[in-house]
């Protein structure tokens, strides 16, 4: 008695007379079946599992007309087991019980397996996979489905998990060309017995326009044979003209649900990001030929505008938005010319994709604790004399230019990058002035993180207050150094103790045909200065050079002079200062020096703030400021001033170097953070409060912490910063004023 779903075998020549010529030809054993030798080679796995008829539950994923049914049929011819056949379009669950019945009798009356092919196996609902399930997995039926579509989207994902996936390619213009062949050769199932002479120019066009589908081939094949007649010696020619009139369009793969679908608009975007007109205009006549939504193709441009074109072309967001407007009005067909203008204008704008520093913003937020907002950005319309909210705040139009450095991010995320500007397009135009507003700012949170204790060294903890709201004089700092080098395109520039890069990325934008080598000593500003160095353009980088200590640049050999050498706040950590001069000297003889440094031991004493009228005995004043005194002369080195360096600029013979002292105008809000930072007892490094308790009483400590916080809490007092500049001589005096 037959078997569920068995069909009563035909004779050859039944199969000849009524089938088309694509089901005749289909392949009946592995070394007839073309293409997928990356999984039917002899040795692959698949291969041998099927010559062993050792077969798992296997899936078979790929386009149509490239062999999924027919390698099932394959397996079907094969193998020792019950061979069961249904299409998951027409079969429901009474089908599938049916299957599964007739399994369990198969396995129970005579000890058979059973396969179960299920052709289009993603067109199962959520019940007929359930039904399907269970008995896959305690082995009465090994399943094995075929889909076009993606198994890992589209398949249970129970069923997934216990069948093998094999993906199937288009077959190759090689495969087709053999299979047609092969049709024409063949005397039982072809045209073997028929006198047709295919020419090679026919047979190249059916095989190109198949794009990879045997089934379209062999149908274009049959139409073509059967429907031209034979000439007077009995031959059946044909031509091109034939071939053209048998397949007269491309089978365009394309299903606008499925995986080609997702390809083809991935292709689209990526020609269109990578600017290649040609290809983003093939992907969209792809897309326009297969009745893509052109709604939609108009929203992934939309997207790709701001993606991948961003600020390199802000104008590119309102081209693409006005095409789209104009294709709602104008319509098919004549508004495929609004989607090639957007395609076009899109692929040959130039490229930016630093929009995508927002999802950088965004992980942060995401992982990372949640920062307070800075006290002087916060709303003074509610609790400014209460807590003091919104004090210390600068206010940007107030300054020429509409700018002013000041903290925006939390504390805790001082000196953070997100947003990188390319040099492209519009974008360049903004890049130097965001590079140079941050660069300010992030020198200023890096000498900050001094106060926090971040760093070690001679700049120990309580001395970062020198540097509180100083991101602008940092910026005029930089900016007299560089008019003092008065540097050229192709100048070589060095500079010595980079430290957050403040002047190396000055150097790289304005001596973009030269080279800038920079210095760093170990700290956490020259490991942050490398990483944003490196993420440059590696042309525009530049050249790191790692020190022990400042000393050690005697001991550098250089392979090459330079044309300016510049460099902030290190000659007062050189201990032979005329030896570094000579050493400059030989390394860059001629070269334009700009240096500057800060005078750390004429910064403002805090104890010069106290009024003795408001609450404290004179006799702990004069005490304060003795100590204080005292700790500043053991801390810093008092006698480095301008008249010292003067001289270790003649003991070297340098006289033709300047040097001038400057004194830049400051202020200074005295926040909470900022006297926690003078008075608090906490960190890995002494701070102001603990270096006074080495010399003063505790009551006298505490008088004096108390009278802070209590007098001096949310002030803003003067607070100026004293440098020497050292500079060639032919270079006019400074016109930087006091702010």
């Amino acid at each position: 008695m037959p078997g569920l779903f068995d069909q009563p075998k035909r004779k050859p020549e039944m199969l000849t007379g009524q089938e088309p010529l694509a089901a005749r030809m289909r392949p009946r054993t592995l070394d007839e079946f073309w293409g997928q030798a990356h999984i039917l080679a002899k040795g692959r796995l698949l291969r041998r599992a099927i010559e062993a008829d050792q077969l798992s539950s296997l899936i078979f994923y790929g386009p149509p007309g490239i062999g999924k049914t027919t390698l099932a049929r394959i397996i079907a011819n094969t193998t020792r087991s019950k061979f069961l056949s249904i299409n998951a379009v027409l079969a429901g669950v009474k089908e599938i019980r049916e299957a599964i019945e007739t399994a369990k009798q198969n396995f129970g009356l005579v000890g058979r397996k059973t396969i179960l092919f299920v052709d289009e196996v993603h067109r199962f609902n959520k019940s007929q996979q359930d039904a399907l399930l269970p008995w896959v997995e305690n082995g009465t039926i090994t399943l094995i489905g075929a889909t076009t579509e993606n198994p890992y989207f589209e398949v249970n994902k129970a069923l997934v998990s216990r069948s093998r996936i094999f993906q199937l390619q288009p077959l190759t213009q090689s495969d087709l060309r053999g299979i047609a062949l092969q049709a024409l050769r063949d005397e039982e199932r072809g045209y073997g017995l028929l006198n047709v002479l295919m020419r090679d120019d026919a047979l190249f066009h059916l095989v190109d326009v198949a794009n990879g589908d045997a089934r379209a081939l062999l149908n274009a094949l049959e139409l073509a044979v059967t429907t031209t007649p034979p000439d007077e010696s009995g031959t059946i020619d044909i031509t091109l003209d034939v071939a053209e009139e048998s397949i007269q369009q491309r089978a365009i793969l394309y299903d606008k649900e499925g995986d080609a679908h997702f390809d083809t608009i991935s292709a689209f975007i990526k020609s269109v990001r990578g600017s290649d007109p040609d290809a983003a205009l093939y992907w969209l006549a792809r897309m326009v030929e297969a009745g893509e939504s052109p709604n939609f193709i108009l929203r992934r441009l939309l997207i790709s505008a701001c993606e991948d074109i961003g600020l390199a072309d802000p104008y590119a967001l309102g081209v693409v938005e006005a095409c789209a407007q104009a294709f709602d009005r104008v319509g098919l067909p004549e508004g495929r010319y609004h989607l090639a203008h957007a395609t076009l204008y899109l692929a040959t704008a130039p490229k930016s994709n630093s929009s995508m520093a927002f999802f950088d913003a965004l992980s942060t937020v995401k992982k990372e604790e949640s920062y307070d907002v800075p006290n002087h950005l916060k709303d003074a319309s509610r609790d400014k004399d209460g807590l003091g909210h919104g004090l210390g705040y600068l206010y940007p139009h107030a300054y020429r230019d509409h700018w002013v450095a000041q903290q925006y991010l939390p504390t805790g995320l001082q000196g953070r990058v997100f947003y990188h500007p390319t040099t492209i397009g519009y974008e360049s135009a903004i890049h130097d002035k965001v590079a140079a507003n941050r660069e300010a700012q992030i020198a200023l949170y890096e000498e900050q993180a001094l106060a926090d204790g971040e760093r070690r060294g001679e700049f120990d903890k309580w001395i970062g207050r020198t540097f509180d709201g100083g991101a602008q004089r940092m910026a005029e700092v930089r900016d007299e150094l560089f008019r003092l080098a008065q540097p050229q395109k192709n100048d070589r520039v060095l500079d010595i103790h980079a430290s957050s890069g403040l002047l190396t990325f000055e150097a790289l934008r304005q001596c973009p045909d030269g080279g800038v080598t920079s210095l760093v000593l170990p700290s956490q500003s020259a490991d942050n200065f490398i990483a944003l160095n490196e993420k440059r353009d590696p042309l525009s980088r530049a050249t790191v050079l790692s020190l022990a200590q400042i000393d050690d640049f005697c001991e550098i050999d250089f392979d090459h002079t330079f044309d300016i050498v510049v460099g902030r706040n290190f000659l007062h950590l050189i201990h032979d200062l005329p030896g570094f001069f000579r050493t400059l000297d030989r390394v860059a003889p001629h070269a334009k020096i700009a240096f500057s440094n800060v005078l750390l031991w004429k910064t403002p004493m805090i104890c010069q703030l106290m009024d003795p009228a408001k609450h404290m005995d004179k006799r702990l004043v004069d005490a304060w400021q003795k100590t204080e005194e005292a700790i500043r002369a053991t801390e810093w080195n008092v006698h480095f001033d301008g008249e010292y360096v003067e001289q270790s600029l003649k003991t070297a013979g340098l006289t033709h170097l300047c040097v001038r002292t400057q004194e830049l105008a400051g202020s200074l809000t005295i926040t909470p953070s900022v006297l926690e930072r003078w008075f608090g007892t906490q960190g890995d490094t002494p701070s102001y409060l603990n270096k006074l308790a080495a010399h003063l009483s505790n009551e006298s400590c505490d008088a004096i912490t108390q009278w802070a916080r209590t007098y001096l809490k949310n002030q803003t007092v003067s607070w100026p910063t004293t440098l020497i500049f050292v500079y060639s001589d032919d270079v006019s005096r400074s016109t930087t004023t006091a702010q």
